[in-house]
């Protein structure tokens, strides 16, 4: 389901760092239904988490009123050029993703 990578941007100003990512997610709600009347089972990302550096920056539990491929920017304190940030989302059926973007 996860093939398209996140895009991830991380810039670091004046000691806070802003984080902006796309996510490649269809964020099935489980109430559509297809041509043939058929409910479409639910498909979509529960748990983000976002780490700087091993540290948790940001934890997020998500549903599925959130729309397809989501976009998620947060602010964080700290942070130096360089460092790592790693976006991790989990979903409803198992599956789940990592990307990091380097800060700059």
């Amino acid at each position: 389901m996860a093939t398209r990578p996140m895009r991830i941007r991380a810039v670091q100003k004046d000691g806070v760092t802003e984080v902006k990512a796309l996510m490649s997610h269809i964020m099935e709600t489980g109430q559509r239904k297809d041509g043939e009347g058929n409910i479409v089972p639910a498909h979509y990302i529960d748990l983000v988490e976002a780490k700087w550096n091993d540290q948790t920056v940001l934890s997020a539990q998500w549903g599925p009123a959130v729309s397809r491929d989501p976009f998620l920017s947060f602010k964080f304190k700290g942070g130096e050029k360089g460092d790592k940030v790693a976006i991790t989302w989990k979903d409803n059926k198992g599956e789940s993703r990592t990307d990091t973007a380097e800060i700059r």
